[in-house]
């Protein structure tokens, strides 16, 4: 890819990345149904949104489908899986041995979709050489140091609030340039480092939003 090119996809949107996301897990739950082809239409109506969308979503990365005949299904899964970089392994890490933590470790479809999480760390000398699913606790004290050698790409950021932009700080000099931040508080990390939060209190004010809403005359 040239550098145009790159620059070009740095500037798509994130909502339209998250509905790339969507389009795929459709796309595969057609393809263990044995679909052949799919409409944009069909695509629009399971995402929430309007073909035109989908059309403008897909037109970003190429050309798809044919006029009257649809999306390839297998053809346009593996594409999207290639856009989005699901092509290959990456190497998570996980700081913060906790609930969330531990949660997230047993979860398995990140190793289904690439994510092969290689350690874990935390501060807790309770923690510290436990066992944990399948690994050891590690000393947050050697992240450096493992980073340094084992090269991770990404981080999942699973700390008390207080700790999260320390810790942040600590994975960004490190190296890693992408973090997944599940601690409450907006987190500042320099221009080449990609973060992302999950704030649940917020999801759930979300859905109040909604609830509270959704007999309200217009």
């Amino acid at each position: 890819m040239n550098s145009q090119a790159r620059a070009r996809l740095k500037r798509i949107a994130e909502s339209t990345v998250r509905r790339l996301s969507l389009y795929l897990r459709f796309l595969e739950d057609f393809e263990q149904r044995g679909l052949e082809t799919i409409s944009s239409d069909e695509l629009a109506r399971r995402g929430g949104t309007t073909s035109a969308q989908v059309r403008k979503d897909l037109s970003f990365f190429g050309s798809f489908g044919k006029r009257g005949l649809g999306y390839s299904v297998p053809e346009l899964t593996t594409r999207i899986r290639e856009i989005m970089g699901l092509a290959q392994t990456w190497r998570v890490i996980i700081v913060g041995a906790g609930k969330i933590g531990a949660a997230l470790a047993q979860y398995g479809g990140f190793f289904q979709r690439g994510f092969h999480i290689t350690a874990v760390y935390d501060n807790s000398p309770n923690k510290i050489g436990k066992p944990w699913d399948s690994h050891v606790i590690r000393d947050v004290r050697f992240l450096e140091r493992d980073t340094a050698a084992e090269r991770p790409d990404i981080a999942v950021l699973t700390v008390p609030a207080e700790a999260a932009q320390a810790t942040l700080d600590r994975i960004v000099k490190a190296g890693i340039k992408a973090v997944l931040n599940f601690a409450p508080v907006q987190l500042q990390a320099p221009p080449d480092v990609t973060v992302r939060s999950v704030n649940m209190a917020m999801e759930l004010e979300g859905l109040s939003f909604a609830l509270i809403n959704r007999d309200q005359p217009g």
